[in-house]
């Protein structure tokens, strides 16, 4: 066997090796959360007047499942994000290194911050104004399964969307992305946005709007905080090949 193919499988079993690792952790997380998806549940619905429908004995299997998946993906994107680090740490530079690392944390905290703003600022308006809409002429009765897809629908997405600033910084500091080509692409990452929060939200204008608008601010404290990341990244390697000169 050639010494690449061997290189080769030593990679491929060291990602194998990351991503078990990864996974016993959701699953570690999953089960966790499982002991205490009764109390979750019954929090996140103690603002709806009544309860909840089940059409089949199921539905609430698929309920307490889908609860559990979604704290447990947050949970372990800590730990998968620092797999991934000790995965292509080897192929960095020291400094490398110290910086990517230093973004895990951010990681978590922005999925957080996204989720909590889908769920306590999003979710309530856009059911009330969905709610008031069939006020008076429709009998209005929500299933579980119904309730929560609308719910995580809503929320989640917020998770990973809220990371962007925290990516864009991260690949401006590895020299991938530079504010002029951010700007440069605003339309059509404009565009791209805009057709996102149409595909995500339910179908109606209102919660278009309340999704594009923090959407597009985003992208625009993405661009800010790209400027001082490569301001910041220019300075410092003026200053290593000033010294360097010297």
């Amino acid at each position: 066997m050639q010494a690449k193919d061997t290189h080769l499988i030593g990679h491929l079993e060291e990602l194998r090796r990351r991503i078990i690792i990864t996974m016993c952790g959701f699953i570690f997380f999953l089960i966790v959360t499982m002991i205490f998806v009764s109390d979750l549940y019954r929090w996140l619905i103690r603002d709806y007047d009544g309860k909840l429908a089940l059409l089949g004995p199921s539905d609430i299997l698929w309920v307490y499942m889908t609860l559990s998946g979604v704290f447990a993906i947050a949970c372990t994107i800590p730990l998968a994000a620092y797999q991934t680090w000790k995965f292509v740490a080897p192929a960095l530079k020291n400094e490398e290194k110290q910086v990517t690392l230093k973004f895990i944390p951010g990681l978590f905290i922005l999925f957080i911050l996204g989720i909590c703003f889908g769920y306590f600022v999003l979710f309530p308006i856009v059911l009330g104004f969905l709610t008031n809409l069939s006020a008076g002429e429709f009998e209005t009765m929500f299933t579980a399964e119904k309730y929560f897809a609308f719910m995580i629908n809503l929320t989640l997405p917020f998770g990973f969307i809220f990371e962007m600033p925290l990516v864009v910084m991260f690949l401006t500091r590895l020299g991938i992305l530079n504010p002029a080509r951010l700007k440069k692409a605003r339309k059509v990452s404009y565009f791209a946005l805009v057709v996102l929060s149409i595909l995500i939200t339910p179908p109606d204008i209102v919660s278009d709007i309340l999704v594009i608008v923090p959407l597009l601010t985003l992208y625009e404290i993405s661009v800010s905080l790209s400027n001082f990341i490569y301001k910041k990244r220019i300075k410092a390697e003026t200053g290593m090949q000033v010294q360097m000169n010297s």
